[in-house]
């Protein structure tokens, strides 16, 4: 979080960027199941992995356009990762169905792992959207460290979207077991992108509070110095 600068004017088109990724990711993998059931084989299996095409290629293509490792290429390699982990276990149907929240859940994990580090994963996550590559917004960004409720704040950030992503690992492996592939199929993307967004509204709203909080401290900080 920039707590010396302006709000964050990009949050409404990330929004909408992840509303157009949840109803690509549920119409798009279910259309290439059903097509695959019926006009390639019954093969459940088979169904599954060219429903997995899509996601993969679109994984693919955003990293390659991005050239660089950035927070959000890092959530993408680990999905890729994490479906070649699936891959390793068998390829059952169930394990692939695991895969999408595979890396979700270890994103979620490694969130946990980062606060016993010095500075948490979602301070570098902040840095990356609010400050970018602009050197002066850059080195706002690290002074707001200096203050410790953003430090609290960051760790609390990272805190709650791990707890979200493992969560939401453990429901879907309950749902696979206990439901149809098609209905996976279709609650699986509406489940990562409903946290997805909820998690995101509620960082972007209390990032927004404790910004306004820390510009507060710093011009009083300004008013006393001689």
């Amino acid at each position: 979080m920039d707590n010396a600068a302006k709000p964050n004017d990009s949050s409404p088109p990330l929004v909408r960027g992840i509303l157009l990724d949840i109803a690509l990711n549920a119409i798009i993998p279910l259309l290439l199941y059903r097509l695959s059931k019926h006009y390639i084989s019954p093969s459940e299996l088979t169904a599954l992995s060219i429903s997995a095409v899509f996601p993969l290629l679109k994984s693919l293509f955003d990293l390659l356009r991005k050239r660089e490792l950035d927070p959000i290429s890092v959530i993408v390699l680990l999905g890729i990762v994490a479906s070649g982990v699936a891959l390793l276990f068998g390829g059952s149907p169930k394990i692939l169905l695991v895969r999408e929240s595979l890396f979700t859940g270890v994103f979620g994990l490694a969130c946990f792992v980062w606060l016993l580090l010095p500075r948490p994963m979602m301070f570098y996550f902040g840095r990356h959207f609010v400050a970018g590559s602009d050197p002066q917004r850059r080195a706002r960004f690290e002074a707001g460290w200096a203050l410790p409720h953003v430090r609290f704040a960051n760790r609390l950030i990272t805190m709650v979207w791990g707890a979200v992503y493992v969560t939401e690992l453990v429901v879907r492996v309950i749902l696979i077991y206990s439901i149809s592939t098609q209905m996976v199929l279709v609650i699986s993307p509406i489940l990562i992108g409903g946290s997805t967004i909820l998690t995101l509204i509620w960082t972007f709203r209390y990032a927004r509070r404790v910004r306004a909080q820390a510009i507060e401290l710093l011009e009083k900080q300004h008013a006393v110095q001689p």
